[in-house]
């Protein structure tokens, strides 16, 4: 109840929107307590592990979008690219949930994550190309080109964090990779500030 106070007034006190967008639930308080207070902003890495494993992963969007949509970035996880470049429906689905965040919290930029390519198109591109198809403003996309696996997008994403100022960061990938991306995402920053997850559909 405390922590649902301290939102609730993060909400009125101007450090968000007038509106709250988020889905607020005994999940995503929950959530948002354990991303912050929980022992996932230690460095940690039981601690870390521990936390990660006590969130109930939801499609929901997280509180903290709310209470400092510009300094929270989307980071997008890629998806391995049919042969010739295109997108597969693993990846559309994550990009449909990014793009959901995008459209609630336009003040957010965005981090494209995937470095594998396939005809000479990384999965970073994929999906910059496809946010911007569907609306997303290209100044809001960066793009994390370099990565090959959940790893290097953590180690890579962290660095374009650090170089931004970012004060936080929210995770979108599939159902059964967000909790081992969040470990990995935490780890990678050092608890540095609070990273979130989002699911996709599928």
């Amino acid at each position: 109840m405390a922590f649902a106070s301290v939102i609730a007034g993060g909400l009125t006190l101007g450090h968000s929107t007038d509106v709250a967008h988020a889905d607020i639930t005994p999940i995503t308080l929950g959530n948002s307590v354990m991303s912050t207070l929980g022992g996932c902003l230690f460095p940690d890495v039981p601690a870390i592990i521990w936390c990660t494993q006590q969130e109930v992963l939801t499609e929901h969007a997280p509180l903290m979008l709310d209470l400092n949509p510009v300094g929270t970035v989307i980071v997008v996880l890629g998806a391995g690219l049919y042969d010739d470049g295109t997108i597969q429906p693993v990846l559309r689905e994550r990009l449909d949930a990014a793009l959901a965040l995008a459209q609630r919290y336009p003040a957010s930029q965005i981090i494209a994550s995937g470095g594998v390519p396939r005809s000479g198109i990384t999965e970073a591109r994929a999906m910059r190309t496809w946010l911007i198809a569907n609306g997303v403003a290209p100044e809001r996309i960066v793009e994390e080109n370099t990565s090959t696996s959940t790893v290097e997008n953590a180690r890579n994403t962290a660095a374009i964090l650090a170089e931004r100022g970012a004060q936080g960061a929210v995770v979108v990938s599939s159902p059964n990779h967000v909790e081992r991306a969040l470990i990995d995402f935490r780890k990678a920053i050092s608890g540095r500030f609070p990273v979130s997850g989002v699911v996709s559909a599928g």
